[in-house]
């Protein structure tokens, strides 16, 4: 690129009908080689500025939910939420995953702490005998 060129970055799409872009012309800023074709831009030159914003902080943190959290100042909700409209705009389903993807330890270890308390409220209730639960508990750990 010579001095006083603005370069401008690319945008994906068509300020008059709204239609996807494609590119037709690629040039080398050292040689001045140019290349005319119909080359496509890559899913990524679809997204909303915020929404690659959220993936650069998403990629930097590791996926590291607490750390997004932290950088964005929003919620796990808003996270999630986030992370399921990139997802979905990048052409595929956030169903296909689990919740438990994106759960934090500390709602695992509740969640968990609630299995193991309504197991002890059934035997106390009588619903079910102490073998029974070992072996439930047994089952869990083993991942049935």
């Amino acid at each position: 690129m010579s001095k006083g060129n603005k370069v401008y970055p690319v945008i994906s799409v068509c300020p008059v009908c709204k239609h996807d872009l494609r590119v037709a012309k690629l040039k080398c800023d050292h040689c001045d080689t140019v290349i005319e074709g119909d080359f496509t831009l890559s899913k990524f030159n679809y997204l909303e500025t915020d929404k690659l914003y959220f993936i650069e902080v998403f990629i930097k943190n590791r996926g590291n939910i607490k750390a997004i959290e932290k950088e964005l100042n929003i919620s796990y909700p808003t996270v999630k939420k986030m992370l399921d409209e990139v997802i979905t705009v990048l052409g595929y389903s956030p169903d296909q995953y689990g919740d438990d993807d994106f759960e934090s330890e500390q709602t695992k270890k509740a969640k968990n702490k609630d299995w193991k308390t309504s197991v002890l409220d059934r035997i106390e209730k009588g619903e079910l005998k102490v073998n029974e639960a070992i072996d439930l508990i047994k089952k869990r750990k083993s991942g049935e």
